[in-house]
């Protein structure tokens, strides 16, 4: 959580809030911006630092403030309470506790009595439950039930989520930089672990889509359409494994990997179009295995041995087409079949003498009419599939884009977000010093949530403007890959015209 919980005993003295300065002078060892310029970013901490609970333990005291009875938030305020004037001394009085006014606006305080009687203090450890202190259980309780209903997760600047894998990162980060003696900056270091955490985004999301595309191939062939089908859900499941892990994703590159899905796609298409072409070439093996045996043994090299040739085949082609109407490579294997039997065909056709010159001549015709019209088929066949491809990457992108867009309008509101908390603490801040009588340091407070004002309104707009151009870009990239398939499913069009213009008239088809 973003809670820091720091422990004094007795009481809230100067000592105390002096050693707790420390902490808030972090700042001037840690940089929030990379820019060279010697500015003081100070003001940009509060919108990540943690919410801050005091912890008062043996507390024995009597919370008072001028004779009556406070509560112990209005004893950590009392503690905190700036002096009027601008002596030294009031100035070295005032200077810890505007820091952490400044640092900590969310601030909480417990007292914690002594746990148990003096006497058993030295044997804590080993106490039996029973003997310690009600009182202490009850602040305990309290504590305990503030810290886990109260307490926000870790944040970064902009409000990204720290999780535990992001904090390692970012804690390596740091000691590097310290120890090789330049300055951390958080800028830099949230940049350096996005890039790492969007890589294994990256990798994670393609991972989810090869994992469930590797379970739909041992189902191979299938459908065209099965496998579209699958790509899109697998697809939009890969994007979201993606933006849930992301952040701070203005690269790019990452989102340019994830877009290798639709390569993998090809991949896989290319797959199913190898095990549907096995399926039906052996199917063809199987039914054609009788003719085959007929054409070794010269069955048809007789008079009308070409008519029984094309029963048989005509019988092939029928069994073929019913066994293997989803087949996605049904029509093209069927080409290839009949080009391959258009020459023992050719040849029967030759020799059977059954038949007069003008016969044969009109059946040769006939013949190249059959292949033309399957030729026809096949690429009739490519050219739905690539229409269903392209309907398919179309989906898929319009899912991809909406994905996206929900990512970066989360990541506005949560910067937005940020912003209005640290000026409603800014807020606070200043109407506790105007009602304290602290009017020149309120003064400048206004002047300082100005800027603050200024610089939010200029970075949520930066960020807008790097989401749209990312939107373009991807857009601009799915918009160049679908010129492309439409720029073959043109030249398939054309080709399958001038077929059709060159198909002779008459005829009739095996089909």
């Amino acid at each position: 959580s973003s809670t820091l919980v720091y422990n004094s005993r007795g009481t809230i003295d100067n000592r105390a809030i002096e050693e707790l300065q420390y902490v808030t002078e972090l700042t001037e060892c840690i940089k929030v911006k990379s820019s060279d310029e010697d500015v003081d970013d100070s003001n940009e901490f509060v919108k990540f630092f943690p919410s801050f609970i005091w912890a008062v333990r043996d507390f024995t005291l009597e919370r008072k403030i001028d004779g009556k009875d406070a509560t112990e938030n209005d004893y950590l305020e009392f503690a905190l309470k700036l002096k009027h004037g601008t002596s030294k001394k009031v100035m070295e009085y005032n200077l810890p506790r505007e820091c952490i006014q400044k640092f900590f606006p969310s601030r909480t305080c417990f007292t914690f009595p002594f746990p148990t009687a003096p006497e058993n203090v030295s044997r804590l450890e080993r106490l039996d439950p029973a003997d310690l202190s009600t009182e202490f259980l009850v602040v305990t309780a309290r504590f305990c039930k503030f810290v886990f209903d109260k307490s926000d997760v870790k944040k970064l600047k902009d409000g990204y989520t720290v999780t535990g894998r992001v904090l390692g990162h970012l804690a390596k980060t740091y000691v590097d930089t310290i120890a090789s003696g330049a300055v951390p900056c958080l800028e830099n270091a949230v940049i350096a672990m996005a890039m790492i955490e969007n890589q294994a985004a990256v990798k994670e999301g393609l991972e989810v889509y090869q994992s469930g595309m590797e379970k739909l191939k041992n189902s191979f062939p299938l459908e065209l359409k099965e496998v579209s089908s699958e790509h899109q859900r697998l697809s939009g499941m890969a994007t979201q494994t993606f933006m849930t892990r992301s952040f701070r994703d203005t690269d790019v590159k990452p989102r340019t990997s994830l877009e290798v899905v639709t390569k993998l796609f090809d991949g896989y298409l290319c797959q199913n179009e190898q095990a549907s072409k096995k399926r039906c070439e052996d199917l063809l093996s199987s039914l054609s295995a009788t003719m085959n045996e007929n054409l070794k043994q010269g069955i048809y090299a007789k008079s009308g041995g070409y008519d029984l040739f094309c029963k048989d085949l005509e019988d092939i082609v029928k069994k073929y087409n019913s066994q293997t109407n989803k087949e996605v490579k049904a029509e093209a294997v069927l080409e290839v079949f009949l080009k391959q039997k258009s020459v023992d065909s050719k040849a029967i056709l030759q020799a059977d003498k059954k038949l007069t010159e003008k016969e044969k001549k009109i059946k040769e015709e006939t013949e190249k009419a059959i292949l033309l019209e399957q030729e026809i088929k096949a690429k009739e066949e490519e050219q739905r599939q690539l229409q269903e491809k392209m309907e398919a990457e179309k989906q898929s992108n319009e899912e991809r884009m909406r994905q996206m867009k929900e990512k970066m309008d989360e990541e506005i509101r949560l910067q937005r977000e940020e912003a209005e908390r640290a000026m409603d603490s800014k807020l606070r801040e200043q109407a506790a010093l105007m009602e304290k009588g602290f009017q020149e340091k309120a003064d400048r407070m206004s002047q300082e949530m100005e800027e603050f004002k200024r610089q939010n309104a200029e970075a949520e707009s930066n960020r807008a403007r790097e989401f749209a151009e990312l939107l373009e870009n991807s857009n601009k990239r799915h918009e160049e890959s679908m010129a492309m398939m439409m720029q073959q499913h043109r030249e398939q069009m054309n080709a399958l015209q001038k077929q059709m213009s060159a198909r002779p008239s008459g005829g009739c088809c095996i089909l």
